[in-house]
């Protein structure tokens, strides 16, 4: 199978889900145009990562803190099921990237949702373990989230940024015969400290899980804009610790090579490539690290897939959107401001 996938390099409308939501729709639509079948969205592209968490002390926050929760979207919420509507009408699988929020509750998530050509939704990860303080916004997922989800175009996985540093993470998805690999990434070199590294870093693990993995990997990743700047200064005062810009964007072959070259910084755009999936074959006759290069009798893996969170089984596999959810899209985008 042969077909055009893409990563999302741009920023959202930060903190307004709804105008995010419209933007994201708008993206899938521009997919739709360009023969583009696979699209993949940066971390949290709804409704924006919370870059201030990295820059203003924890009193200072709870409020912020709290328009972040209400800001957040759930599963079962008219945001997504925009979405799906959106991608079955345009035939486009989406990888989104969401701050989730269990539904009627508090508690949220860095998740990713993987949407099929049809409108399925086919399945929900959680972030396993939120990064340093991002721990003040998110809870920990589970096992039964960590897994790959079978769509219309391969096999599909997904995990968010430094989770790329969990070998065992990535091992779990390898076995599941993943893919195609959707990176979820914020724009980790806006970040003071990160400036001269956080690119070599991504270029790096998105290498390393595309080789050992045998998979195609689509890193998308959403540069600062100053919508964002904006509200943090609006909301919790002046702050030099995040930048403008930002962001690395690209789509990586099993053997190393782009297939979309790196894209960084505020211009917005489709990161586009051509996926091959016969060309798997080839790449696994050398190594295969859910098969012949696994050595499973010497090295030997575990993982727990029991349930965490008592919702986690209404996540995976859910129905296709119907003539309601379309309705909710509609009430949704009425009043949005894009």
């Amino acid at each position: 199978m042969v077909f055009k996938a893409a990563a999302v390099h741009a920023a959202p409308v930060f903190m307004d889900k709804k105008a995010s939501t419209q933007k994201a729709i708008d993206f899938i639509k521009k997919a739709e145009q360009e023969s583009i079948e696979l699209l993949v969205f940066p971390e949290t592209f709804i409704p924006g990562y919370p870059y201030f968490i990295e820059c203003y002390p924890p009193l200072m926050q709870v409020g912020a803190l709290n328009d972040y929760r209400e800001a957040s979207v759930e599963i079962d919420g008219p945001e997504i099921a925009a979405i799906q509507t959106a991608a079955k009408e345009s035939g486009v699988a989406v990888v989104l990237g969401i701050s989730e929020c269990v539904s009627g509750g508090f508690t949220c998530f860095n998740s990713q949702v993987f949407i099929d050509k049809n409108g399925q939704l086919l399945g929900v990860h959680r972030k396993l373990q939120p990064t340093y303080v991002e721990r003040t916004v998110w809870a920990q997922g589970g096992g039964h989230t960590l897994r790959t989800f079978n769509s219309e175009l391969g096999n599909l996985g997904g995990l968010a940024c430094w989770e790329h540093t969990m070998n065992l993470a990535r091992q779990a998805l390898i076995n599941e015969g993943e893919q195609i690999h959707a990176a979820a990434w914020p724009g980790l070199s806006t970040m003071a400290g990160f400036e001269e590294v956080a690119d070599i870093q991504i270029d790096a693990m998105m290498k390393t899980h595309a080789l050992t993995g045998q998979c195609f990997v689509i890193a998308a990743s959403n540069p600062v804009d100053q919508t964002c700047l904006d509200w943090m200064e609006q909301h919790l005062g002046a702050q030099d610790l995040v930048k403008l810009g930002g962001g690395w964007s690209a789509i990586v072959h099993p053997f190393n090579s782009y297939i979309a070259d790196p894209h960084t910084g505020l211009e917005e755009k489709l990161v586009v490539g051509e996926i091959d999936l016969t060309q798997l074959g080839p790449v696994k006759v050398w190594v295969d690290s859910a098969g012949h290069y696994s050595r499973p009798e010497v090295l030997k893996m575990e993982v727990d897939r029991k349930i965490l969170w008592s919702d986690e089984e209404n996540l995976q596999q859910s129905s296709k959107p119907t003539s309601a959810l379309k309705e909710s899209q509609e009430a949704l985008l009425s009043d949005s401001k894009v």
